[in-house]
């Protein structure tokens, strides 16, 4: 069985959401009720993934260790890597190298949200490829400011272009992808491009060209959206709030993740929220808890 790690890309300036990112990472911005990072974390989480590493800003990491630790209280590991830069999402596996090993590598963008209830059957289908790499494509109005995958026969993917005037197709691709272990090789043979970043584009079309680029289509009943601009991050909120509020539940909560997937007792749960301050998230937990111990 093919040993699997993950990679949160939490790096860059952020700019598009200044003044609000002037000394808070982006990442950690709420949306509504949770930070951000919770959302990419969780998505990982639900296919299983235990192993983590998380890439950002040398200013930025005391702020990810605060929130979350080294994951252990969730039953994973949470390591911290910097980026010096901003030097574009494929650099992080030229900073993970030594970490990725012989592993296969699940690399998400830590303002990409992902909700739905086939999300943990999308990520698994990811992760069933022992080899090559496998990108998704989510129709959507306006394909111009993504990058965007166009399928030929077979569903197979025949072009990758990014931010194109006119695209020749209405696939974007989101920022969740999987690797197998020779990523980190065809990172550090990459060129920069003219804006001086490794490109995430041009990691794909290295699979593209090698005949191992899979598409997996995301279909209705999975939302995607990211939290890069103010409207974004807005907008996101507001889904999540109705969300949470109609069906009385937590989205992207870790802690809940983590027990529903086996990764800590309800003891070990119970234990740790015991150091939560009083509150609304806490009492969800709390609730969560009596319930899983009644059934």
């Amino acid at each position: 069985m093919v040993n699997w790690c993950a990679v949160i890309m939490a790096g860059g300036s952020g700019s598009r959401l200044e003044p609000l990112t002037r000394s808070v990472n982006k990442h950690l911005l709420p949306v509504y009720d949770k930070p951000m990072i919770y959302f990419p974390l969780t998505t990982l989480m639900l296919g299983g993934l235990r192993d983590f590493f998380i890439v950002t800003s040398p200013e930025h990491v005391p702020q990810f260790e605060a929130l979350l630790g080294d994951g252990s209280h969730l039953g994973i590991s949470i390591t911290m890597r910097v980026q010096e830069n901003p030097g574009g999402i494929a650099e992080c596996f030229r900073i993970c190298q030594p970490d990725i090993g012989e592993r296969n590598v699940a690399l998400i963008l830590g303002d990409n949200i992902f909700y739905g209830a086939g999300l943990t059957s999308l990520v698994q289908r990811g992760l069933a490829r022992d080899r090559g790499a496998t990108i998704y494509g989510y129709e959507v109005a306006d394909a111009s400011s993504f990058g965007v995958v166009t399928l030929g026969d077979h569903g197979r993917a025949v072009s990758l272009i990014e931010k194109p005037t006119h695209p020749g197709s209405q696939l974007a691709v989101p920022g969740l992808y999987f690797y197998d272990n020779r990523v980190a090789t065809i990172a550090a043979q990459q060129v920069r491009s003219g804006r001086g970043e490794l490109e995430i584009t041009d990691i794909n079309r290295a699979y593209l060209e090698l005949g191992e680029l899979y598409v997996e289509r995301i279909m209705r009943g999975i939302a995607w959206l990211d939290g890069g601009t103010p409207d974004d991050l807005f907008e996101a909120g507001q889904l999540v709030r109705v969300l949470e509020k109609r069906a009385a539940m937590r989205i992207a909560c870790p802690e809940e993740v983590a027990l529903r997937k086996g990764f800590v007792t309800s003891g070990q749960l119970r234990a740790t929220i015991a150091t939560y301050p009083n509150g609304s998230y806490k009492a969800y937990l709390t609730g969560l808890l009596d319930t899983v111990d009644a059934a």
